[in-house]
This record gives structure tokens, sequence and C-alpha cells, in this order.
């Protein structure tokens, strides 16, 4: 064989695999760009591709020159680039955490591309069939979950306890406060005083706990309420970051 037909082979084989990575890149993000989403077509598209022509030199260039870098280290590149790609797209507001789907998404791109640039033509098909079904088929599922009402005793929160109290008597009832969570099977991880107001003292009791009975928890709440100088008694949940 030529040169001249070794590299017409070459190019073939790379218009091959960016073609099937541009099909499949732009099918994940045309779903995306329906939904109106950060990442879309073109960047979805874009990402498949240019990890597919970054896979697709390294094989090449491995295959005429041997050596250093090897198509394995170039997916490792790949992987890490589309990590600080994905990081942009994530966004914090508050309590609230948005454009963790867009990065996994691109994350699935760059591996829809991986594949197909280094000629694994049917397990990028396979990988985007993944993908889409992950942002399709499951979005009803997830759907279905969220409009169910929170569960107390199945869900993670960090539970906190207020007791209000005479000053004079905090010493006391801080003693009193532990003991019946201890007695409850909710013992304190954190227990802090504070001052309310001008004679009264807040005790703050935070869990170790991550679920609770509600039921359990406003028994405590009567009992604490009963001891002398409690004027409240309280607990509320706080979601985990």
């Amino acid at each position: 064989m030529s040169f001249d037909s070794f590299a017409a082979t070459n190019v073939l084989a790379s218009l091959h695999a960016v073609t099937v990575a541009f099909l499949l890149g732009g099918l994940i993000g045309f779903e995306r760009q329906v939904r109106q989403r950060t990442a879309g077509l073109r960047t979805n598209a874009l990402v498949a591709v240019g990890a597919a022509v970054f896979v697709d030199l390294a094989v090449q260039f491995n295959a005429l020159h041997g050596g250093s870098p090897g198509p394995m280290q170039v997916i490792a590149y790949v992987i890490s680039g589309i990590g600080f790609l994905g990081a942009g797209a994530i966004m914090k507001e508050g309590a609230n955490v948005s454009g963790l789907n867009t990065a996994a998404t691109l994350w699935g791109s760059a591996a829809v591309g991986a594949c197909a640039g280094a000629g694994l033509h049917a397990q990028a098909m396979l990988a985007a069939f993944y993908v889409l079904a992950a942002n399709t088929l499951l979005r009803p599922v997830v759907n279905r979950i969220n409009r169910r009402p929170l569960s107390e005793e199945s869900s993670e929160a960090t539970y906190s306890v207020y007791v209000i109290c005479e000053r004079s008597r905090r010493a006391e009832v801080l003693e009193a406060v532990s003991e019946r969570l201890e007695s409850a099977r909710y013992p304190a991880r954190d227990i802090q005083q504070h001052p309310f107001g001008q004679t009264d003292s807040e005790i703050e009791a935070t869990l170790f706990a991550t679920a609770v009975v509600p039921e359990q928890m406003e028994a405590v709440m009567r009992e604490l309420e009963q001891l002398p100088g409690v004027s409240q008694a309280f607990w509320n949940a706080s979601s985990e970051d």
C-alpha cells in the first residue's frame, strides 16, 4: 500500500469517526435544546466532535510513530478537560444547585466522542442511547418521586431541638434536654446556649440523627415543656448540603 493510499485510508477513518461523533452528540444535544438547557445542540455536538478528534489523532499518531502520548493518555486528558467544562455549567444559588444534569450530559457526550474517535462506533451508539435514556425515559420517574410528599423517616437532614428557659435554670434544663434526647435515642452531637431576651436563654441541641419519627420528637418536646422554667420547646429540620 502506498503512502497516499494509507493517508487516504486514515482520512476516511477520521471522517467516519468524527461524523459518528457529530451525529450522536447532536442527537444528545437536540434533546437538551428542546428542553432549553444551557448546553444544547451545538455544545454537545462540539464536545463529542472534540473528544473524537483528540482520540482519533492519538490513535493515528500512535499507529504511525508509536510512543507517547498513547490513546489512553489522551482519553484521560479529555476526561479531565470535560470535568472543568462541566464544572462551569454548575451554578449554586443559596441552597439550590443547578446544572448538574447538564454537566453530566456533557460528560456523556465526551464519552460518546471518545468511543467514536477510538473506532468503537457500536459502543458510541450504545453510550448515546443510554445518555438519551437517562434524560428522557427517567424524567417521568424523577417527576413522580419529586411530587411525593417528603417522609421524615426516610429523608436525611440536620435536626435541631430548641428549648427556651429561664436563665437561672439553664444548667439543669440543659442536662435534662441531653437526658431526654438520649433516652429517646436521639443523642445530641452539639449543644449551645444563647441569650434570649432579658431574662431567658435558648438551648440549641443538634442531633446525630439524620432521620426522625415526628411523633417521637413531638413527645420529647411535650416532656421538655413540662420542665420547671421552660416556656417553649420545639424542633426543626434543615436539608443537608
